[in-house]
């Protein structure tokens, strides 16, 4: 599969064709094409795990029933690796109950594709996804385009930095928040990439312990601290940061020149779904028109070809994306969340 996503790096797209673990092809792969059926003949229950927010969840699903009304979706809703953690529970248990799961990154679904969890659906919408979001199995798909960006309260500073270094500068002692890879998918992600780039590496790190960086449980803390004054700078998803200033707390996004780790938030059916026709109705609307003018509207940055970004926030085309290998990503995570454990706490 496309491993790292983004076209633009040519180089690494090219690394990775020859890197895959899988010896199965795309012809081989036992794929499930029907479409979702006719909204009439569509109902019961879905069962949706997934890290976004409880507003932005609420939203799609109440934009999913004015065309899907037979169907009652339940929302299970925590970060990123609470949701896995709970989903490998109930495999224990021999009675998974997700049906579609919504979560930060590609290693995660990668994880769970190893483990023959992911039902393969070969949407109709995926011809509007760029092919390098597309799993090539099918087993999942990215549904929007977020990026770790620097936050800046603009009451603190005189002038906004450029660069990731300012969390390691001296004047941010104690200024500097991010969130824990035990929790947050992007986060994760994030520490996995940084860590394997020759201008961060785990160097970067224990700079940032000894710059007294707070560690906190998720996104949502990180943003709140930063909008409400309790801290300069943090690590954060673009966009909850434009979404705050677009509401009017005084807060910025920096993309830092050095480049900005990308999640693409993908979606997936699994593989023991009790309701397959509604889990493809919802992840068709998730991806069609409709659904990713959704996202734009609640202030994602959506995936699917001509539908605009919002206002304050940059396409893939206009960033600095900084990647790595996928698999590699998926056999060292939890070695991965082990050393930042060592270096900056839990």
């Amino acid at each position: 599969m496309k491993r790292y996503f983004y076209s633009i790096l040519a180089a690494s797209a090219l690394a990775l064709g020859a890197c895959g673990s899988s010896t199965e092809t795309t012809e081989n792969i036992e794929t499930s094409n029907t479409p979702a059926e006719a909204e009439e003949n569509i109902s019961g229950n879905v069962h949706f795990y997934t890290s976004q927010p409880d507003s932005d969840a609420g939203e799609l699903v109440k934009a999913f029933n004015e065309n899907y009304p037979d169907v009652t979706v339940e929302i299970f809703r925590s970060g990123t690796e609470e949701v896995i953690s709970k989903i490998q529970a109930e495999k224990q248990a021999g009675d998974i109950q997700a049906d579609v799961l919504l979560v930060a990154d590609a290693v995660t679904f990668e994880n769970l594709k190893e483990q023959e969890l992911l039902l393969a659906y070969q949407s109709p919408e995926h011809d509007h996804i760029p092919a390098e979001f597309v799993d090539d199995d099918y087993m999942y798909v990215g549904t929007k385009v977020m990026a770790t960006v620097l936050a800046v309260n603009t009451n603190a500073v005189s002038e906004l930095p450029t660069s990731w270094k300012v969390l390691t500068d001296a004047d941010a002692n104690g200024e500097g928040m991010m969130p824990s890879p035990l929790y947050s998918g992007a986060a994760a992600y994030n520490v996995g990439v940084l860590s394997r780039q020759d201008a961060f590496g785990w160097e970067f790190f224990e700079k940032l312990r000894e710059n007294n960086m707070t560690v906190v449980q998720g996104n949502g803390a990180v943003l709140k601290a930063v909008a409400a004054g309790e801290k300069t700078y943090g690590m954060v998803v673009d966009f909850i940061v434009a979404r705050s200033k677009a509401e009017g707390s005084p807060i910025d996004l920096i993309y830092p020149e050095e480049g900005v780790p990308v999640i693409t938030e993908p979606i997936g059916i699994l593989s023991n779904t009790k309701n397959e026709a509604a889990a493809k109705a919802f992840v068709d609307f998730v991806l069609s028109e409709e659904g990713q003018t959704l996202a734009s509207e609640l202030g994602y940055t959506p995936i699917r070809e001509g539908v605009a970004a919002p206002e304050g926030l940059k396409p893939i085309t206009d960033m600095n994306v900084v990647s790595h290998d996928i698999q590699e990503l998926l056999k060292t995570r939890d070695e991965d969340k082990q050393r930042f454990i060592e270096i900056l706490g839990e």
